[in-house]
């Protein structure tokens, strides 16, 4: 059978899928790896992380069963789901590129007012620095993170900012988290492509007067 027939269209299907359940399957071990470890303490990021890996093991199972089965039904949806998955994931892996140092200062800003305290002392304690940004727009904030700082840097010299430190690497990690999301996209929008194409094919074995 040739790489264009029904036979080669359900195997890479199959096989894109495994390595989606395995990556679902990795996203929740990093995510107890880390609560378990204490790296994260902060339970709406352990749970975020523990849902995009359970959502996308589930899309990836309806997936497998659906090409396992030739199930017209649920490779539909599988698609569908996975088309939008598609969309969502290629904008933010395009923003991560195109983002500037002063889009990067604002959505650090807003990301540090809405985590929890105990999971702002586990970046300082991590990261070995106290608060976010020395600013004037955010001066009593700083002045509050300072004052409950628990860094080693803060008993021995001056510490510097996570902000800072951040922002020295933020350029290089959003390029490479853009373009792992991005080549993510492609492998899904691949998925939706043979999901599409092995749904067309007549399966050789089913009924010749079969409708579906």
């Amino acid at each position: 059978m040739v790489c264009g027939g029904f036979t080669c269209s359900k195997n890479a299907l199959c096989s894109l899928n495994v390595v989606y359940m395995l990556v679902g399957l990795l996203l929740i071990g990093v995510a107890a790896w880390g609560k378990g470890f204490g790296l994260v303490s902060s339970i709406h990021i352990i749970g975020g992380v523990i849902a995009v890996g359970v959502f996308l093991l589930l899309i990836a199972i309806v997936g497998l069963i659906g090409a396992i089965h030739h199930h017209q039904v649920m490779l539909f949806f599988y698609m569908v789901i996975l088309f939008i998955v598609f969309l969502f994931q290629f904008g933010v892996s395009c923003s991560c590129l195109a983002m500037n140092r002063g889009q990067q200062v604002a959505l650090l800003n807003s990301t540090w007012n809405i985590l929890e305290n105990k999971t702002k002392m586990d970046l300082e304690s991590q990261l070995n620095c106290c608060g976010l940004l020395n600013g004037t727009h955010s001066q009593e904030q700083f002045d509050r993170d300072l004052l409950n700082c628990p860094a080693l840097c803060k008993t021995n010299t001056a510490c510097y900012t996570c902000g800072d430190m951040m922002l020295t690497h933020a350029t290089e990690a959003l390029k490479i988290l853009g373009g792992v999301g991005l080549f993510f996209s492609f492998t899904e929008i691949l998925g939706v492509w043979l999901a599409v194409r092995y749904r067309n094919q007549k399966d050789p074995r089913a009924n010749p007067s079969a409708f579906l």
